[in-house]
Formats: structure tokens, C-alpha cells, sequence
């Protein structure tokens, strides 16, 4: 997921024309409204674990995030077969990226399962790079992941595996969304891989969360979650990338841990030690220097791009 960026602000809309409401709001704000309803969404999925648990939350804001971009985008199914594997093996990683985050979320505090889940997309970033400077970032992502895991006990450790695991599938989006996107321009790639992966979640899903998942409450609250790590910050940061450069606003992007450690503070009363707190510190200084360290120009964005890190933003989303 690798990003290029501009090193200045961009004065013009990039296309369209936004609405007068949400036109008038600074980017900044709009950047950090999406953010905190992304961390809102992981914050309130994890108080429906008890419930139906994380396998099954899984579930339930894939499915319907895919039924959105299915809606939406309306993607043909007539596939070649080199389309059809790029698609299923996408699918897959959403899927495994997405069960990983949320039964990390389960062990550990969000803020701490964000952070190392980020990391993945971050390396693949920094090691792609020709700059010993950006490989030097890689490396101060892994000592901040050190400290993030420096808790001890055994869900700690079990939640640290199960977080790095999730960077293993999240930086394995890096290729395998590019290539989608390269087969099927638009969002139909997206949308496809999107329902495959929540059906490689599913038999997971179903066994943990059982009959729960047909309870109307459990799917409205579902749906609610999807909605707010989807719709809403789709909507701020499609208006933010039109009036700055992607390296603003993957600098804005880089504190999305920061946020949603905060947000997991104040909702679910969690908090992180010093050590952590430093290593979490540590990633976000890493996700700057790598998007500050990379030039090219800036990208475009489409309505896709929020339920997993775009591979054109360097991954760093959540």
C-alpha cells in the first residue's frame, strides 16, 4: 500500500463539487471527525464481544460493508480466472486482517492493537523504499511495537501475536490490493473481495456468535458499526484529499492511533502504561517520517477506500 505524496497543500477541489455543509468545515476537522467515527465504530464493536464475540463482529460489519459497495458499485461477476484468484486471495486478507484486528482488540486495549496492526503496512512502505532513512523508520516501528508488547501474562502475549498477525495480512494488502485495483478500476474490485472475505469469516462467525447474530438488536448495532468505520469517514476524507495533498493528509492519517487510544480512554475506559504509551508514540513518529520521506503526486480517492487501509495511502488507515 504504498502512497506518493505532494509537499504542498492543494488550494482546488481535486474533482466535484462538495456539498455548501460540509464544504464550509476545515479540512483538518473533517479529517479528525472521520478518524474519531472510525475509532468509534472499533470502540463499540468491541462492547458488543460480549455478545457475540469478535469472530462474529467480524461478521457482521463486513457483511454488511460489503452489501454497501455491492449496492454501490454493482460489480459484473464475470471474471477471468486471473481476476477471479487476485480477487478470492484479496478477500482473504481483508478477512484475516479484519477477524486478526478485532480478536487483538479483545485481548489488548484498542490503541495498542491499532498501532501494531499498522506497523505491517508500514514496513512494507519503508523496505520498498530506496532510502536507508526510511528503513531506519522500520526499525523504529519495531522497537515501538516492542514496548507495545511489553506487558507481559499471557494474554498479552497472545493479543501481541494475534495484533502482528493482523500486520502480516495488512501489509499483505499492499500487493494484492494494487493488483485488483489494476485488473478492475473502481470500487468493483473492492466490493467483491469484500463479500468473499466475510465469506472466509463466516464459519468463524457463526460458531461463536450462533443464534445471536439473527437477534434484530445485535444486527442493527452491527450495522451501526459498519456505518461508522465506513460511510462516515468515507464522506470526511473524500472532501479532505480535495483540498490538501496526500502528505497532509497521511501526516493527519499517522495520529489515528493517538486518536484511538483516546477514544478507547473515554468510551471503554481503557488505558495504556508509560511504555506503551511511548510505543505507540514511536509508530506514529515512524508513519510521518516514512509518508514525509516519499514523493510523487498526489492521489485520488474513491468511495472504497475506508472499510480497509488503500494501498495508495501507504495503508495506514484503519
Amino acid at each position: 500500500m504504498s502512497v506518493d505524496v505532494a509537499a504542498e497543500v492543494t488550494a482546488a477541489p481535486a474533482g466535484g463539487t462538495a456539498p455548501r455543509g460540509i464544504g464550509a468545515v476545515p479540512a483538518p476537522v473533517l479529517m479528525l471527525v472521520g478518524m474519531v467515527s472510525t475509532q468509534l465504530g472499533a470502540a463499540f464493536a468491541k462492547q458488543l464481544f460480549h455478545a457475540v464475540g469478535p469472530s462474529a463482529m467480524t461478521v457482521l460489519r463486513l457483511g454488511f460493508a460489503a452489501a454497501v459497495l455491492l449496492v454501490f458499485w454493482r460489480p459484473s461477476l464475470r471474471l477471468d480466472r486471473r481476476t477471479a484468484g487476485a480477487v478470492t486471495v484479496l478477500g482473504v486478507a481483508i478477512a484475516g486482517m479484519n477477524l486478526c484486528f478485532y480478536l487483538a482488540m479483545a485481548r489488548m486495549p484498542v490503541g495498542v492493537a491499532l498501532t501494531v496492526g499498522m506497523a505491517g503496512p508500514l514496513t512494507v512502505a519503508a523496505l520498498s523504499s530506496r532510502r536507508a532513512r526510511d528503513r531506519l523508520w522500520a526499525v523504529l516501528a519495531g522497537c515501538g511495537i516492542a514496548l507495545l508488547g511489553w506487558q507481559g501474562g499471557a494474554a498479552g502475549i497472545s493479543g501481541l501475536l494475534i495484533a502482528l498477525a493482523c500486520a502480516v495480512f495488512w501489509g499483505a494488502y499492499v500487493p494484492l490490493s494494487a493488483r485488483v485495483g489494476a485488473l478492475l478500476p473502481g470500487g468493483g474490485g473492492l466490493a467483491l473481495a469484500m463479500a468473499f472475505g466475510t465469506l472466509c469469516a463466516l464459519p468463524a462467525g457463526l460458531s461463536e456468535g450462533g443464534s445471536a447474530l439473527a437477534d434484530p438488536a445485535v444486527l442493527a448495532f452491527g450495522f451501526g458499526v459498519a456505518m461508522l468505520s465506513s460511510l462516515v469517514p468515507y464522506t470526511c476524507e473524500m472532501e479532505t484529499l480535495r483540498r490538501v495533498s496526500a502528505l497532509v493528509f497521511g501526516v493527519l492519517l499517522s495520529l489515528e492511533p493517538a486518536i484511538g487510544a483516546l477514544v478507547a480512554l473515554l468510551v471503554l475506559h481503557e488505558t495504556i502504561s508509560p511504555l506503551q504509551t511511548l510505543g505507540l508514540a514511536a509508530v506514529v513518529v515512524a508513519s510521518i517520517g516514512v509518508i514525509r520521506g516519499t514523493r510523487g503526486a498526489p492521489v485520488e480517492r474513491d468511495a472504497t477506500s475506508r472499510d480497509i487501509p488503500d494501498s495508495r495511502e501507504q495503508g495506514l488507515r484503519r
